[in-house]
């Protein structure tokens, strides 16, 4: 199914219990379990991650992707002891954001290769593999534009409701055109694997996380961080990347990059504007920076 109502889910409800051994339904955008009440959708205390015993809200989260998308996804999720598979169904024309989600343990049925993949860490990485596919980029392997377009904006919900400062930090490689017309593309590629790997490096992921948002473009969303505590952060991810060289990477000259940063303070701000905004100003860092050359 690519989608649901609320009246066939009252429908059909023995028939997921028969089903499913997990039938819930969530707001995908402040990560709560819903209560379905005389037609209506109440918020409960529950946190949805929560029943998968990490208390961190999961990377790959399919329940936003088809609040986004209109669309079904299911993916493979591992519990504490329990291998599940998760289907994430949009609801059609709730008043609020809400998906059901159904929830199949499938331990016992799940095989990959010989062995037991229910003891020990094969099986749980071989899921974690899976789910970073979806969210990762295979060349720094920090996040993906997914990933922040997935991820930017409940994390904007959270910060306003826990009354918490949420700062954007949007980098760009300088020069980079050049790198990769003088060196060729594979330099181009391992100019930003470097910066990846020193952005990855200078970064709490409880806190931080960091994204190629494309090309040589990298998106840092620093949580409970204002914009001293970001630029702090980002002086040293600017340090460490203006200590290498193309040489060192490939061959050539410095590496340098520029940067802008832009906070949410209380008052709701959209992911795409917070983006904009930190990337205007990071073309005005890159402008005056090629005007003292």
């Amino acid at each position: 199914m690519d989608y649901i109502s609320l009246d066939e889910i009252k429908d059909k409800l023995d028939f997921f219990y028969k089903m499913y051994d997990v039938v819930r339904l969530v707001d995908p955008l402040h990560k709560r379990v819903l209560d379905y009440r005389q037609s209506s959708l109440i918020e409960t205390p529950d946190v949805c991650y929560h029943y998968w015993e990490n208390n961190r809200i999961c990377d790959n989260c399919i329940s936003i992707r088809a609040y986004n998308e209109n669309k079904s996804f299911v993916k493979m999720e591992k519990s504490k002891d329990d291998v599940l598979l998760v289907t994430a169904v949009p609801i059609e024309n709730a008043a609020s954001p809400a998906v059901l989600e159904l929830l199949k343990n499938a331990t016992d049925t799940m095989l990959v290769g010989n062995g037991d993949y229910n003891e020990g860490e094969i099986f749980s990485r071989f899921i974690k593999e899976l789910n970073d596919a979806a969210v990762r980029d295979p060349l720094t392997s920090l996040y993906n534009r997914r990933f922040v377009d997935e991820r930017l904006p409940v994390d904007i919900i959270d910060a306003l409701l826990k009354h918490r400062p949420l700062s954007v930090c949007f980098i760009d490689l300088d020069n980079f055109k050049s790198i990769n017309d003088l060196y060729g593309h594979e330099a181009g590629d391992m100019a930003i694997k470097a910066a990846g790997e020193v952005i990855s490096q200078n970064i709490y992921p409880e806190d931080v996380w960091a994204a190629r948002y494309g090309g040589d473009e990298f998106l840092l969303c620093l949580n409970g961080a204002d914009e001293d505590c970001a630029r702090t952060t980002v002086d040293r991810i600017q340090k460490e990347i203006e200590k290498m060289t193309v040489n060192q990477v490939v061959k050539g000259g410095p590496l340098s990059i520029s940067f802008g940063i832009e906070t949410m303070r209380d008052t709701p701000v959209t992911a795409e504007e917070l983006i904009r905004r930190a990337d205007e100003k990071m073309y005005k860092s890159k402008k005056e920076k090629s005007s003292d050359i």
